[in-house]
């Protein structure tokens, strides 16, 4: 019995001097014990790192802490079931491309939220805590190292759309009260037809009693002025869809001359929440 609680009086002990010893430096937090591992954030000089548990010393050389969230994330769409959730063991990445470092993978109980569509990507916000790891104090040398690993996101502000950036990205559809926003002008044919990113408002054009619009969704000004179509058919889970409507968003993809020359219709990449 004395043995059982002079072990935990140390456990104490050392749990107190961890959480009393501020960080001399940014140090990277680590998803796992290996300096090689994804940065999920730093924490700044200063900092008084406070050990998560009883993992705070199953690695020497390392200290367990846990991170609130929420995190943005990545998933393939072939890991998501018909009612959008992931599947379990599902690897969750920071960027929406194969080979991306891998935040963390899915449990059974995660509650995430859809956030933006990358063609065979779904962007979600993952609102569970995890357990990272920095490198105490005789792991030091190491800290330096790891600045130019990926980070992950840990707020729910949404990254610029994964996609080759334009030669001058700009981001139409953005106009004062009362006037119409910036329109494209396709007169070149060249230039114009590059990729771009637009935001507005996501909107549906069916209207009952109607006749159909040439596309289902549009993208609507500042002042709710219908600016461009929306062609959706690159978006493989256009099931999602309906998640947007009456919101603001920003898209990415090509503008182009509707058929009948009169209306602009922007052929989607990809589409997130603004």
């Amino acid at each position: 019995m004395k043995t059982k609680l002079a072990s935990l009086l140390l456990a104490l002990a050392a749990t107190t001097a961890l959480r009393a010893a501020p960080l001399t430096e940014t140090t990277a937090v680590h998803a796992k014990p290996d300096a090689g591992s994804t940065v999920i954030t730093y924490y700044k000089a200063g900092t008084e790192p406070a050990p998560a548990g009883e993992t705070a010393n199953a690695t020497a050389g390392w200290m367990a802490v846990e991170l609130p969230g929420p995190f943005e994330a990545y998933v393939l769409n072939k890991d998501l079931t018909k009612s959008l959730d992931v599947v379990p063991g599902a690897p969750l990445t920071l960027t929406p491309k194969v080979g991306a470092p891998v935040l963390t993978t899915a449990n059974a109980n995660d509650k995430t939220t859809v956030t933006g569509l990358f063609g065979k990507w779904t962007q979600i916000k993952l609102e569970r805590k995890l357990i990272a790891y920095i490198p105490t104090k005789e792991k030091s040398g190491s800290l330096a190292s790891a600045g130019s690993a990926p980070v992950a996101q840990a707020t729910t502000s949404a990254p610029a759309p994964f996609a080759p950036a334009p030669a001058n990205p700009v981001a139409y559809g953005t106009g004062g009260a009362g006037r119409a926003a910036p329109m494209v002008n396709l007169g070149d044919g060249g230039s114009s037809t590059l990729p771009r990113q637009f935001s507005g408002k996501f909107v549906s054009t069916r209207r009952p009693f109607t006749p159909r619009r040439p596309y289902d969704w549009a993208l609507n000004d500042d002042a709710g002025r219908r600016y461009a179509y929306l062609d959706v058919s690159k978006l493989l889970l256009t099931e999602q869809i309906d998640k947007y409507i009456d919101h603001a968003v920003v898209v990415y993809g090509s503008a182009k001359n509707a058929n009948d020359g009169k209306d602009i219709v922007i052929e989607i990449e990809s589409l997130q929440l603004r």
